[in-house]
């Protein structure tokens, strides 16, 4: 366990490093080009290139030392981070220099989550697993709560140079956590040690989860709210930016983000419930519901409380989830089970954000803009301008998860994934 503490210290203020730049260039380009589209393009490429290396990533991690693969693919995502400071400096940064490196940037975390992921079963006791992930979605909660608030401070002060250098230091500072510890060596497998073609493992790690109906269903559950949840993750901040400014944005957000945190708090401490699916269906509709409540009004406050609610269930969905594939997936086969894992349950996002922009921008904010379709109707009950189109897709997206939940729940091969599927 102190040895997983020391690698989620380093992995911690990396995360809150990035959340800074993601934060200013996000703000950057949607003030530079007023476009949910090019904003939302932001979130593609931070995503698309890291599901597509995912099943390579999978099997080199548990081929690899999963110490040196995290060592080598936080230098990568440094460096790219230290390419878009170098081209700001000189004037000459184009909007697709930001999108080609955090592309890169994307496809060196395909590499480093799925050695990151696996550490648990390397180093904490099976029954701290619930645990150990709580951690690892309390460090995504630390860059959640005070990445948008200190950027929004340090962008006056330090300009967008000075905010991506911090986070450059900051990808320094995990390298060398990792680099004055150790890893116990994971045993391979008998087909691990005759090297077969990476794409026969990847074969291999599609087939376990085709045999495994249980955790099957599971991901295709998460495939389909995962999509909805990709537009919300794209569209809150056009919507706030709607009806107030960036400096309220990123309070909003900040305050907001806290509520993973707290989740993440409650699920280290806690664990998660004994039938951890229950985890996973009851936050998914609490999720649901406060996505829903933040589309019915253009409120900073009833926003930053349903954000705070949405958040808050995050980490104790995924924790749970996590929880149950580390107890039922062997640990020689995680690397490349959970890449595969990943990289579907990921693959509805970038196909939301690619959708999120012009569903925006030419379906559902000229609705309830002025003299728009819907402003005598629905327009008289969650408001009408900039934003408020965005705001329906919230509540239409609250409502679907809602559903979609209820209706997993009658599937008794997720219902009964823990009973009926064997320990590793």
């Amino acid at each position: 366990m102190p040895t997983f503490i020391i690698v989620w210290l380093g992995q911690v203020v990396s995360l809150i490093g990035s959340g800074l730049t993601g934060f200013v260039l996000g703000v950057w380009i949607y003030q530079t080009t007023g476009s949910a589209t090019q904003f939302s393009l932001i979130y593609l490429f931070t995503e698309l290139p890291a599901i597509l290396v995912a099943p390579v990533a999978g099997v080199i991690a548990d081929r690899w030392d999963r110490r040196w693969l995290m060592i080598l693919s936080d230098t990568g995502s440094g460096l790219s981070t230290l390419a878009i400071v170098l081209i700001l400096w000189l004037g000459n940064l184009q909007i697709w220099h930001i999108y080609l490196a955090i592309a890169l940037s994307s496809i060196c975390q395909g590499f480093q989550w799925p050695a990151y992921y696996a550490t648990p079963t390397l180093l904490v006791a099976k029954k701290h697993f619930g645990r150990a992930n709580g951690m690892i979605q309390l460090g995504k909660a630390a860059g959640q709560l005070f990445s948008p608030l200190v950027a929004g401070i340090l962008i006056s002060k330090i300009q967008v140079p000075g905010v991506i250098l911090i986070d450059f230091a900051t990808f320094g500072l995990a390298v060398l956590t990792l680099l004055v510890i150790r890893f116990p060596k994971h045993h391979k497998s008998s087909e691990e040690e005759t090297n077969p073609p990476i794409w026969q493992e990847i074969s291999f790690a599609w087939n376990y989860l085709l045999e495994r109906p249980g955790l099957l269903m599971i991901l295709t559950f998460f495939v389909v709210t995962n999509f909805t949840i990709g537009l919300v993750q794209v569209l809150i901040t056009p919507m706030v930016l709607g009806f107030t400014n960036a400096k309220i944005l990123g309070r909003i957000l900040s305050l907001g983000g806290s509520g993973w945190l707290f989740g993440a708090i409650l699920m280290s401490v806690w664990g998660g419930p004994k039938k951890r699916i229950y985890g996973v269906f009851g936050f998914e509709l609490l999720l649901g519901l406060s996505i829903l409540v933040a589309g019915l009004k253009p409120s900073s406050l009833l926003i930053t409380i349903a954000t705070f609610t949405s958040f808050f269930s995050i980490p104790i969905i995924i924790g749970c989830a996590n929880a149950i594939r580390q107890v039922k997936v062997a640990p020689e086969m995680q690397g490349r089970v959970f890449a595969m894992w990943g990289a579907i349950a990921w693959s509805s996002f970038p196909l939301a954000y690619l959708v999120a922009g012009p569903l925006s921008d030419y379906f559902f904010q000229p609705l309830l803009m002025q003299g728009g379709l819907l402003t005598n109707n629905i327009g008289r009950l969650i408001g009408v301008g900039a934003g408020r189109g965005i705001g329906l897709l919230f509540i239409l997206v609250g409502i679907f998860i809602i559903l979609a939940t209820i209706v997993a729940y009658q599937y008794p091969r997720i219902r009964l994934v823990e009973d009926e599927l064997p320990d590793a």
